[in-house]
């Protein structure tokens, strides 16, 4: 009985955090700096998050897709993009040079060992959250198919007041 209450605080725990706010879980940027992921902010507009990893082809197609548009969608609306890297141990060292080579002017952290992958119930990649500017998660997206980009902004614009 008491671990099945256990279970199920876990799992309320778990469904809360995918639904609502930004988890409280620490992550590091390129440099090697640690960062609560719940300090992230974007001054009250809305903030991207797609979990991706260098050995994921849709997940590089999706994030350069993005870059293409990504200037004027930050002009229109104000959003801030956050690129988390689920590359582990023996990939994580790829992901540096990789986003270097890039034109992605995204925010870049390492979650090496998948504990915000895990407080997000990210269970493969890619995978992008929409958070609204009060921190809240209001549209989440699995998988990556040429054109959801698309899908995403106008997302974006709804959050924004830009129809």
């Amino acid at each position: 009985m008491r671990n099945s209450l256990l279970t199920l605080l876990l799992l309320s725990a778990t469904l809360s955090s995918a639904q609502g706010k930004l988890p409280n879980v620490m992550v590091q940027n390129l440099e090697g700096k640690k960062v609560d992921f719940r300090t992230l902010s974007n001054n009250g507009k809305p903030i991207i998050v797609n979990f991706w990893a260098t050995w994921c082809a849709p997940c590089k197609k999706e994030l350069s897709a993005i870059a293409e548009k990504y200037t004027d969608w930050q002009s229109e609306t104000g959003v801030k993009l956050v690129a988390v890297s689920i590359d582990d141990a023996r990939t994580s060292a790829r992901v540096k040079p990789y986003v270097s080579g890039q034109d992605w002017e995204y925010e870049v952290y390492l979650d090496p060992n998948g504990d915000l992958k895990r407080a997000l119930n990210v269970n493969n990649v890619p995978h992008t959250f929409l958070i609204n500017g009060d921190g809240e998660i209001v549209y989440q997206h699995n998988n990556y198919e040429p054109g959801d980009e698309n899908e995403l902004y106008r997302k974006v614009k709804e959050l924004s007041g830009k129809k």
